[in-house]
């Protein structure tokens, strides 16, 4: 029987191939590193082809596992958001690296769009800001600047990584792929209308991205296309960016639900229904996911740097051999000894929104040890969520409750010290990958396993609370040292 969903969830140092059953039990899993390139300072790239041959391998890996492609109901596909990929439709090979949403190269043009008094319009139509971070302004830059773009002409083809996916899955001999992205994806590339769903000429003018060249937008459950490259057709039935994903694997299904995922960055999103929200504190609104023509909304806060940072203390400063031992670090000294680390090391995401922004270390002395870092680390995660959580507030929502995930979540002593500086309920799920969760829920929906995302929600699974007991005295010192910290890197960028 036909009931396993393959998930397909291509991260920002990963790509993965999961395998589902319907009652959400993770039966299988094949990861691969994808490699990270750096080619001048402020400029981050990634391989499409490393990014199509690696994901193609473990996507094989599991169905292997599973028996073959006819155990295989419905793919699934979820990714990192705002990256770009620039493809020939004919050959289906790349034209140029993939632009990774954390690259910075267009700050300047980001910053004269603002000063010439674009940013209102911007985000009136597609409730983002004029920043580097979203794939518009990355679309305009290449098609300046790499000429092999241009001289494609209608052969070119551009699109977020579950655009390339799809078109690689759905390509065969003589055959072009499906040239499609979800609602979701489009809606964090500055070129779609949020409140119409469709992309907007207006926009595609502004930023000089080709229209001819983007994909169809479709919804988040459905049929689109099928692959053959397994030894059977498998429909391609759900899609969402990783953000979306997980909020839907963590059943933010009501307005005022709230998730938060720290994975190499740290996104928040908050259901807020059918009418698009609007952010007067510098957060994003969003599309949470479309089905059936129909648009639910969120209102998103985005930190650039979670568990990338992390790494960078592991691999960069070699402060410990694994993450792992991050937990132990924190618990072996009571308190930060008065060190903040600021973790700008992408700039800073909402609500500060300065992309010029460098990361710092302050408050060192003689008696700071590696302990008092990384756990200054950790603490920075609920110190940048606090941020957040006030910014939400004074837009009138307020949290009640976070549901976490992500890889940096396993470590308890981060979700404990999350609860006491953010003073509410924590909630981890037992299954923490709660991105390919959600992909797989959308899949299952557009196969026809479940009717809707309620009935879908049953894949969440069982969770785990962390609740406040910080004392109130020793939480507003820790928040006050952290404002002064932040403040003091926003005021250096800016000026």
């Amino acid at each position: 029987m036909s009931d396993l969903i393959l998930v397909i969830d291509e991260g920002t140092t990963s790509t993965r191939a999961m395998l589902f059953k319907p009652d959400g039990t993770c039966v299988a899993v094949q990861a691969d590193d994808l490699t990270q390139h750096y080619p001048e300072s402020g400029r981050v790239e990634h391989d499409p082809s490393e990014i199509w041959t690696k994901t193609l391998a473990v996507a094989r890996a599991v169905i292997d596992k599973a028996g073959g492609a006819d155990r295989i109901a419905a793919i699934g596909i979820t990714n990192q958001r705002e990256t770009l990929v620039f493809w020939d439709k004919e050959t289906g090979e790349p034209l140029a690296p993939a632009i990774v949403w954390q690259d910075r190269r267009t700050a300047a043009t980001c910053r004269a769009m603002k000063e010439a008094g674009h940013e209102p319009t911007v985000q009136a139509k597609t409730g983002l800001l004029l920043d580097p971070y979203f794939s518009g302004s990355k679309i305009g830059w290449a098609m300046e600047n790499w000429p092999q773009l241009k001289e494609a002409g209608d052969r070119l083809a551009i699109g977020t990584i579950e655009s390339w996916l799809i078109w690689k899955l759905t390509a065969g001999e003589g055959r072009a792929g499906e040239h499609v992205t979800d609602a979701t994806n489009a809606s964090r590339t500055a070129l779609m209308a949020i409140g119409s769903g469709n992309w907007d000429d207006g926009l595609i003018e502004l930023f000089g991205a080709p229209r001819k060249a983007l994909p169809e937008i479709v919804d988040c459950a459905g049929r689109f296309g099928e692959t053959t490259l397994f030894g059977a057709p498998i429909p391609i039935c759900g899609i969402a960016g990783d953000q979306q994903a997980a909020t839907i694997g963590q059943s933010c299904l009501q307005v005022g639900d709230t998730k938060a995922t720290f994975g190499t960055g740290a996104f928040v999103l908050t259901q807020a229904g059918r009418i698009p929200p609007t952010s007067h504190n510098r957060l994003l609104s969003t599309i949470a996911w479309q089905i059936g023509g129909r648009r639910a909304y969120a209102l998103e806060g985005s930190v650039f740097v979670a568990g990338s940072l992390i790494k960078w203390l592991r691999d960069s400063l070699g402060l410990f051999g694994n993450a792992a031992e991050t937990e132990a670090l924190a618990r072996s000294v009571k308190d930060n000894g008065g060190t903040y680390l600021v973790p700008a090391l992408s700039g800073l995401g909402a609500p500060w929104w300065e992309p010029d922004a460098r990361g710092t270390i302050s408050g060192l002395s003689f008696s700071t040890g590696k302990a008092h870092i990384v756990r200054a680390a950790l603490e920075a995660m609920a110190h940048q969520a606090h941020d957040l959580k006030t910014a939400f507030a004074a837009d009138g929502v307020d949290w009640n409750c976070v549901r976490i995930d992500g890889g940096m979540v396993a470590n308890d002593w981060m979700a404990q010290d999350m609860a006491d500086i953010l003073n509410i309920e924590v909630e981890r799920p037992e299954f923490a990958e709660t991105t390919a969760l959600g992909a797989a829920m959308l899949a299952g929906i557009g196969s026809g396993l479940f009717k809707d995302l309620d009935a879908a929600s049953v894949m969440r699974g069982k969770v785990e609370t962390f609740r406040p007991s910080m004392d109130e005295d020793l939480r507003q010192h820790r928040l006050s040292g952290w404002q002064r910290a932040v403040k003091s890197v926003v005021v250096a960028a800016s000026g």
